[in-house]
């Protein structure tokens, strides 16, 4: 498989100017975590479970350059981690249940919440890195809208 240089996206500049070409980062992070397109929030931004669309069927912005890595995973971590751990440790002073007991419910509860909330964090994370920018900026790359194209 051949890359592509990543290439920084920018919005078609002959486009209505009546909205603001990127929406607003709490916008896009809103859109992302309902796993619409950022830009336009009608476009579905995964394909499968984690795969991201090659580009959003309404609006053309090219999501598949978008690559959040391993940013999601550590997030998801911390906040399941931050939210049960405490619970974990109230429990078990309170109570003081066995351990098969404690591994028998919280390990499953960690997998769950995790699996979860994994893809809407990723997809927060997406529509951050698009509103910020981070592919780069040696070529600019004009995207057309549908029903909007300027060649």
């Amino acid at each position: 498989m051949t890359s592509q240089p990543l290439r920084r996206w920018e919005p078609d500049r002959a486009a209505s100017h009546r909205e603001p070409a990127l929406p607003s980062l709490t916008t896009t992070l809103r859109r992302g975590l309902r796993g619409r397109c950022p830009v336009c929030g009608e476009g579905k931004l995964f394909t499968g479970f984690l795969t991201v669309a090659p580009a959003c069927t309404h609006c053309g912005t090219p999501l598949a350059q978008l690559r959040a890595d391993d940013l999601p995973p550590y997030i998801v971590i911390f906040l399941v981690g931050h939210l049960l751990v405490p619970v974990i440790f109230w429990v078990e002073k309170v109570w003081m249940p066995p351990m098969w007991l404690h591994m028998a419910v919280w390990l499953p509860l960690f997998a769950i919440i995790s699996a979860l909330a994994l893809r809407p964090v990723k997809g927060a994370v997406l529509g951050w890195m698009l509103r910020l920018g981070p592919l780069g900026d040696a070529v600019d790359v004009s995207i057309s809208r549908k029903g909007n194209d300027h060649a």
